[in-house]
């Protein structure tokens, strides 16, 4: 069984790093989520949900994940949350989707950064056409710089417009109530930084 009510923060980044280390057990072993489903009798729906870290699985649910898998369901939760390498592989990324404030609506939000514990925290960010988050300004502790790698993007800050492209950057305090909106074309592919990051 599995429950879709919101969880709290610190619950939805382990769901989301559980849910990152399933799919990656699972490419690994060249499984579709189809083959997965069958050999584990859940949903293909459920098992991309909680790929994705949008369900919370109950510990029955991990145990026939990982029978699935082929592998003690210890293995979800060792190093959780540390990483033994300095290196973040591109297939690796983990989603911060529905983990961090700032990662609402269709944009992509992956970390760059090995976890979450340091000082810094690092973010490949890509918003599509339309995406707009006016109607929920942010504000929290610390410092964020941007660097826009392709398309265009406007940073707001406390209500002014700061519109950047291809190979612009932009520092500012967290502190000064943001958001962003990509009101053009194209996708927009920026890296973000946070420092320290708040949440």
């Amino acid at each position: 069984m599995t429950t879709e009510t919101p969880a709290p923060a610190a619950t939805s980044e382990l769901l989301a790093t559980v849910g990152n280390k399933v799919r990656t057990m699972r490419k690994a072993k060249g499984m579709t989520l189809a083959q997965l489903s069958d050999i584990t009798g859940l949903s293909q729906a459920i098992v991309s949900q909680i790929e994705r870290g949008m369900a919370n699985p109950s510990f029955t649910t991990l145990a026939q994940l990982a029978h699935g898998l082929d592998i003690p369901v210890g293995r979800f939760f060792i190093g959780q949350d540390h990483s033994t390498s300095p290196v973040v592989r591109r297939s690796e990324r983990r989603n911060l989707k529905n983990v961090t404030r700032e990662s609402v609506g269709e944009a992509v939000h992956e970390l760059l950064t090995p976890n979450r514990d340091g000082s810094i925290e690092a973010q490949w960010i890509s918003t599509p056409p339309g995406h707009d988050t006016s109607a929920t300004p942010f504000t929290h502790s610390g410092e964020e710089f941007c660097y826009i790698i392709s398309g265009r993007k406007d940073v707001y800050l406390d209500g002014v417009c700061y519109s950047l492209e291809e190979g612009d950057s932009i520092t500012y305090s967290s502190e000064i109530p943001h958001w962003y909106k990509n009101s053009y074309e194209e996708v927009c592919v920026a890296i973000w930084v946070n420092a320290p990051h708040a949440w």
